[in-house]
């Protein structure tokens, strides 16, 4: 995962460090958190799963797949 700076004022860095340690979190946690909130609040897709389902639409039928357990016929002798 590609690393990005951003610029946070000292009295919102000392909130959120204290929050992290309330909560017991990373920063980088709470960053998630924070993004995936923001992402939903403004209709966009969080991961490829919803992205997928998104785009899909509305009318999109979903068929529940089968259990990879096969069924083999009994088997005789053979002739």
């Amino acid at each position: 995962m590609p690393g990005k700076r951003v610029q946070i004022d000292n009295d919102s860095w000392a909130a959120l460090d204290l929050l992290a340690r309330e909560r017991m979190m990373t920063f980088q946690e709470l960053a998630d958190e924070a993004f995936a909130d923001l992402l939903k609040k403004h209709g966009r897709p969080v991961d490829l799963r919803a992205a997928l389902h998104k785009s899909a639409g509305v009318r999109a039928e979903v068929f529940p797949l089968k259990s990879g357990k096969k069924k083999s016929a009994p088997r005789g002798p053979r002739k």
